[in-house]
């Protein structure tokens, strides 16, 4: 999708310098998908945080009691 947004000289600038892109188009595209999946991370991370999401691993949770079994020195 293409939009048309007015962003200051020394924005643009600044995205290119970050992103490592020299044209404008993708340097913003970069920047904004870069952004988007921080807060995206920051998002989960506050859930996890929260206690709002959990994630559960049987299989590795039964290997590890296993391993805490079979030698108490890996616990």
């Amino acid at each position: 999708m293409k939009i048309t947004v007015d962003i200051p000289e020394k924005d643009l600038k600044d995205i290119m310098r970050f992103s490592g892109i020299k044209k404008k188009g993708p340097a913003i595209v970069k920047f904004v998908a870069t952004e988007l999946m921080l807060r995206r991370r920051r998002e989960l991370s506050d859930e996890v945080m929260a206690g709002k999401f959990r994630v559960e691993f049987p299989d590795w949770e039964e290997s590890r009691k296993r391993e805490r079994e079979e030698n108490p020195w890996t616990a």
